[in-house]
């Protein structure tokens, strides 16, 4: 399975919004600016944050983004969600049933297949350890001085 970068993207966010909450809302332009991407980029890749209740986005000049939770109640599920949608990774269409299996008894298929219940697990093994990490856990497992960083350059850049 493979996510897109906007997942990076919006965890990546996420985490320096948490460290410059006293600085809140964040201009999209400003944020755009610590990872250098394109405002209008970075806005896309955003939207369904706001969407799914994890950001809150503020119209206007004075505008930007800031977290609508506590980083403790964002988990990285919900920002896997948000930007990749809810589907499952796997999903299976019977192909069992074609070919030799054609003219077997419908009660051969009456329970999914090893394959289907293999991925069924691994599926939600990995969503399982995406909804108990958050935010909040990020943050503590980032290096020492990258609240410092962040804070540092933002401060710089809108001094």
């Amino acid at each position: 399975m493979m996510m897109g970068e906007g997942v990076e993207w919006g965890l990546h966010c996420c985490t320096v919004l948490a460290w410059l909450d006293d600085h809140a809302p964040i201009a999209t332009a400003r944020l755009a600016e610590i990872f250098e991407l394109p405002p209008e980029y970075l806005k896309k890749r955003l939207q369904p944050l706001v969407r799914e209740g994890i950001l809150d986005s503020t119209p206007g000049a004075r505008g930007g983004y800031r977290l609508a939770r506590t980083p403790e109640r964002i988990t990285l599920m919900d920002v896997v969600a948000a930007v990749e949608g809810r589907t499952e990774a796997f999903r299976c269409t019977e192909i069992r049933r074609r070919g030799a299996g054609a003219t077997r008894a419908s009660a051969e298929f009456a329970k999914p297949c090893g394959i289907a219940r293999a991925m069924g697990r691994a599926e939600l093994a990995w969503r399982r350890e995406l909804t108990a990490q958050t935010v909040a856990d990020l943050m503590a497992d980032a290096p020492a001085n990258a609240s410092a960083h962040a804070r540092n350059f933002y401060e710089r850049v809108t001094a």
